[in-house]
């Protein structure tokens, strides 16, 4: 028993992993999947058309044999008016009995008829139905699968726009700016610590010592020349 329960178990292992690995590749490929639907739904037509054949073969017999049997009550019927009518008792009662019989396996008839009719009208409206089923897969797929190849193509242009992105350009010019404004601010940065550099201030020192002196030689120029001018203005 236990040896039992374990191969049953693994067959149920089995199975549910085949199931899981056609349900991933129809996922991928679902064309597939509308196929083994489709397939599917065409093998239980082609089952129940042989069923509804068959309701339909027995309701045909039994037909058959009901316009038989309401013959040979006709036939019956008339011999017994015979057989009144000439006044043969026995045959006479040999033709009730039979026509009893006769009558009741009519009404059996007539019953079983009307279930086979039904179950014939009931067979031909599934029968339909699963063809109109098959008939609406078959456009369902069709129009999924267009669905499905829009949304594909679709993504596929999404992706390839996002690749050509204006938002990837500015951000490479971006750091194009960043570079440029950081070069200036260290063109900016060079010049500031140029002129706060000790070297500097004693140059801009010496260049204006170097004002100062010649200034107070021109006013020393001039007072001499002033001088001069009042000298030789005294001896006149």
């Amino acid at each position: 028993m236990a040896n039992v329960h374990f191969w049953g178990r693994l067959s149920n292992l089995w199975n549910g992993f085949i199931s899981l690995w056609l349900e991933d590749i129809e996922k991928k490929q679902p064309e597939i999947a509308y196929e083994n639907a489709v397939q599917s739904m065409t093998d239980k037509y082609v089952k129940l058309k042989r069923a509804t054949a068959s309701i339909l073969r027995r309701r045909e017999e039994l037909e058959s044999r009901l316009t038989d049997e309401q013959k040979e009550l006709a036939q019956i019927q008339a011999d017994l008016d015979t057989a009144v009518d000439t006044n043969q008792d026995d045959l006479a009662v040999i033709l009730i009995q039979k026509k009893n019989a006769i009558s009741a396996s009519i009404a059996e008839l007539n019953d079983s008829l009307g279930q086979a009719k039904g179950d014939a009208e009931d067979a031909k409206a599934s029968l339909m139905s699963v063809k109109a089923e098959i008939e609406k897969l078959k456009a369902e797929k069709d129009r999924m699968l267009a669905k499905l190849e829009s949304a594909q193509a679709r993504i596929k242009i999404q992706d390839q726009l996002e690749g050509l992105s204006v938002d990837a350009d500015v951000k490479a010019l971006e750091t194009v700016r960043t570079h440029i404004k950081t070069t200036i601010a260290e063109a900016k940065l060079g010049k500031e610590l140029s002129d706060s550099d000790l070297d500097s201030k004693l140059k801009a020192l010496r260049q204006q010592s170097g004002t100062s002196s010649a200034k107070s030689e021109l006013e020393s120029l001039k007072a001499a020349r002033a001088q001069q001018a009042a000298q030789v203005k005294k001896s006149m």
